[in-house]
């Protein structure tokens, strides 16, 4: 089975997205470097420096599955029908939305827990790595102790306010080991390894 890993954009604050959801600050280096990179869906192109967009293009490739919260998945639109990844994607919620639920869908709704979600996930990628995509799902996964890796795209902003990657957990510490880092203007990219 493959690991279960997070990767976000994140202030040095630690936000995520603004207090309304906005993410132009800390996707912003996504469309301010040279190298041209087309999303796996072929519905969008970044234009990022060539090491970040060699980091997206190997994670991409790396993905099996994204697990996501309901909330996240409504914020989206459900993507069109099509997450970016062109993965399948496992949505954690109460509430199953019945107009997803049809053969060929990508979508696989799990109503019993995270973990349970990342069971499916698991079946689901085989090998592959499961990405978590959404901050309550991080979380809960940590509480878990399901979360075995975390790379952070470390923006040169302080946001100050919005919705934050990791906070008030309520658990024991979490060690984590740096695996690896690499700096290029207007982005810090950090992999650690949760430390189990």
């Amino acid at each position: 089975m493959g690991k279960v890993t997070i990767g976000f954009s994140m202030s040095l604050d630690g936000f995520i997205a603004g207090p309304h959801d906005e993410v132009d600050r800390v996707f912003k280096w996504y469309f301010s470097g040279d190298t041209t990179h087309e999303v796996a869906s072929g519905g969008q192109v970044f234009k990022m420096n060539e090491e970040g967009a060699d980091r997206i293009q190997e994670g991409g490739q790396a993905a099996g599955v994204l697990v996501t919260a309901r909330r996240t998945f409504d914020l989206a639109h459900a993507w069109g029908g099509k997450h970016p990844m062109n993965v399948p994607v496992v949505v954690v919620t109460h509430n199953v939305p019945q107009e997803w639920v049809k053969a060929g869908s990508p979508f696989t709704f799990v109503t019993d827990g995270v973990e349970s979600a990342i069971a499916k996930a698991k079946q689901i990628a085989g090998d592959k790595t499961v990405v978590i995509g959404a901050p309550s799902v991080v979380k809960q996964c940590l509480k878990a102790g399901l979360l075995d890796e975390i790379h952070i795209d470390l923006v040169p902003v302080l946001l100050f306010d919005g919705i934050p990657l990791f906070d008030h957990l309520g658990i024991d510490p979490v060690d984590l080991k740096i695996i690896e880092v690499s700096a290029n203007p207007g982005i810090i990219h950090i992999t650690y390894a949760v430390v189990k």
